[in-house]
């Protein structure tokens, strides 16, 4: 019966998540199974906290990516301030 409850919450997330999300989620969750399979045999439990925490992983370098993006753009805006002689 757990066995069932936990594949049922794993395709109710794998259906819920786009396209974006599951580039972390796919990557995390593969990492996650491994290693919990060698913390005990849980490859599940790890591969559900892998998808989180490799979604959450993705979704800030996403954010840090065009961070630096409006960084640039303001410096490029910006005129070089030329010293007085």
């Amino acid at each position: 019966m757990k066995k069932i409850m936990i594949a049922a919450a794993l395709l109710a997330i794998a259906g819920a998540s786009t396209e974006a999300q599951a580039v972390g989620c796919i990557s995390g969750g593969a990492a996650g199974a491994v290693a919990g399979h060698y913390a005990g045999h849980h490859a599940v439990l790890g591969a559900v906290g892998g998808c989180v925490a490799g979604h959450e992983l993705h979704k800030k370098q996403i954010a840090d990516k065009k961070l630096k993006q409006q960084q640039l753009q303001q410096q490029q805006a910006t005129p070089a301030v030329q010293p007085a002689q």
